[in-house]
């Protein structure tokens, strides 16, 4: 099975696992609870890193997780669950809070801000960085 198969098969468990939306032409509601059960559950860093996933939608926007990973991979893949806003679209304005992540790029990171859900904000769980290479 190709990786792709492989990859997709995993992120749709996962996301429907979650109460998440699993078609990109299909984005579901995603309510603050189901966001933050999937906020808290461990991903798969071998299977997702470089990928973005289509998560729903969270009080009317499009929400995303971004798996980056650069130059140990996939060990250094972290994960960063973030609204999907237009562009020009003020973040405070559509419901979200910005926040600064260090994101892996070749060999070193970069500051990078996103827009992420006020359900994930205060806790932190926007961003994940888990022990281990799963």
């Amino acid at each position: 099975m190709p990786r792709t198969a492989i990859v997709t098969l995993t992120a749709l468990a996962t996301l429907a696992g979650a109460g998440c939306a699993t078609h990109a032409s299909e984005p579901g509601a995603l309510d603050d609870a189901a966001l933050q059960a999937y906020a808290a559950r461990p991903f798969d860093k071998q299977a997702l890193m470089g990928q973005t996933i289509e998560l729903g939608r969270n009080h009317g926007l499009p929400v995303v997780a971004e798996f980056p990973c650069a130059d140990v991979c996939p060990q250094y893949t972290v994960r960063i669950i973030h609204y999907r806003l237009p562009e020009g679209a003020d973040c405070q304005s559509a419901g979200g809070v910005e926040e600064t992540v260090a994101v892996p790029v070749a060999i070193a990171v970069m500051q990078k801000t996103f827009c992420v859900p006020r359900a994930l904000a205060a806790s932190g769980a926007y961003f994940t960085r888990q022990e281990g290479g799963r």
